[in-house]
């Protein structure tokens, strides 16, 4: 069961909303530990001066930032937290701006608003005047001592609250060496027009529950797999993929796989009409990995 992170109100004008703070997502991530190799014991990670060679306790280390190379300027924590932003327990709104507005990269991590107790009412009339405005806050934040700007908005019957990354964070595209220049990046009508139709056979609505983490899987499946006593073979490297010599064969290939994808798996409804919308789908990765080739 979720336990709440944090708790506070949103600022919302004159009116506050109190609020409970859940993560909304859980990382499924495979953790592996470091082991001596012929021993099989773990690995203990020690804090050595390279200088001296001798273990640094947990109480002699300072925090020290690099100005030039070996030169640091040493930071106590009472310097930093003297700098720490005022602990409040508001997500003070700053401004109200279209969702389509946020390009997202700026997105970070999402959390759920949940109201807290008597607080219903107030949350309910922010949800729905969101909701019909379709409109989303921009907020900052104070979580464990560090200031966040957030975008908070409406999913279905709650807020959604996301931090941010702030604007000198993300990496401009122009600052790319190896993006294409405009005339490398030309194409025909008839191949844009071809493009469009692999696209539109490709096209279905998103269902998040047809996407798994398929490399996770697998590795765990291989540690039951060994742990159960069977040896197992290591396969060969895939092969990279190689270029497209021909875009306008690649693009033909490709339609023409999802066609015979669509004939093979299309069946009748009552009404005597092909469905076809999933196994249009569902040949994806097989039609692009046509074109690939």
């Amino acid at each position: 069961m979720p336990r709440s992170i944090w708790s506070g109100a949103i600022s919302f004008g004159l009116v506050n909303v109190p609020v409970k703070l859940y993560s909304a997502v859980s990382r499924k991530t495979v953790r592996f530990n470091q082991l001596n190799k012929d021993t099989g014991n773990r690995i203990q990670q020690k804090r050595v001066d390279p200088e001296t060679g001798d273990e640094v306790s947990y109480e002699q280390i300072v925090k020290g930032y690099e100005i030039t190379k070996d030169r640091y300027v040493i930071i106590t924590p009472e310097e930093l937290d003297a700098l720490d932003p005022e602990r409040t327990r508001t997500i003070d709104i700053e401004d109200f701006v279209d969702l389509d507005e946020i390009d997202p990269v700026y997105y970070d991590h999402p959390y759920y608003l949940v109201p807290d107790k008597g607080a219903a009412k107030a949350y309910g009339l922010l949800l729905g005047a969101m909701e019909q405005a379709g409109k989303v806050a921009i907020a900052r934040v104070v979580i464990r001592s560090k200031e966040q700007l957030v975008a908070i908005r409406p999913s279905s019957d709650v807020l959604l609250m996301e931090t941010m990354i702030f604007h000198d964070e993300v990496v401009p595209s122009e600052d790319i060496e190896d993006l294409p220049e405009g005339k490398e990046l030309k194409v025909s009508d008839r191949e844009l027009k071809m493009a469009h139709q692999l696209i539109d056979s490709l096209t279905a609505e998103f269902d998040p529950s047809r996407y798994h983490d398929e490399y996770r899987e697998k590795v765990i499946e291989l540690i039951e797999r060994k742990a159960s006593g069977e040896e197992i073979a290591v396969q060969p490297e895939a092969p990279q993929p190689a270029r497209v010599p021909d875009l306008m064969a690649a693009l033909e290939a490709s339609l023409s796989a999802v066609k015979d994808k669509d004939k093979g798996k299309g069946s009748s409804d009552g009404n005597g009409k092909a469905e076809t919308k999933k196994s249009s789908s569902g040949s994806k990765s097989r039609s692009t990995a046509k074109a690939s080739s």
